[in-house]
């Protein structure tokens, strides 16, 4: 199973931007996908983007499509979400996550990190 470590979250102001990174390591090819999902103090598990192991195939939320841009680096094993325009609904623990296939459930996600907190201040 794979591990998981994301970092890059802060605080930041309305209209700044964030870089996350997630390493992995322990995984293999066929949990190549990779998750980003984030949630808020007394709301559900949100999915934001998704990449797959290849990095050609991404999808997004639609709360964060044009601002958000998920990418990897497979000889790191690393995978990044740059978070530009930033508003403060984007306030959350951020998590990064394994899977086996591009998705929006978190159910099809096997492996997650701890969480990095992101805050954007008005």
């Amino acid at each position: 199973q794979v591990q998981l470590v994301e970092s890059g979250g802060g605080l930041v102001q309305a209209g700044g931007s964030l870089r996350l990174s997630c390493a992995g390591s322990g995984g293999t090819f066929r949990t190549g996908t990779r998750g980003w999902f984030r949630q808020a103090p007394g709301k559900e598990r949100e999915f934001v983007a998704t990449i797959g192991l290849s990095g050609g195939g991404t999808d997004y939320a639609d709360s964060v499509k044009g601002r958000f841009t998920v990418s990897r680096d497979n000889a790191k094993d690393t995978v990044y979400l740059q978070m530009n325009s930033l508003k403060p609904e984007d306030t959350a623990v951020y998590y990064c996550a394994a899977g086996r296939r591009l998705a929006r459930d978190y159910r099809v996600y096997n492996s997650w990190g701890q969480g990095t907190q992101v805050t954007v201040s008005s």
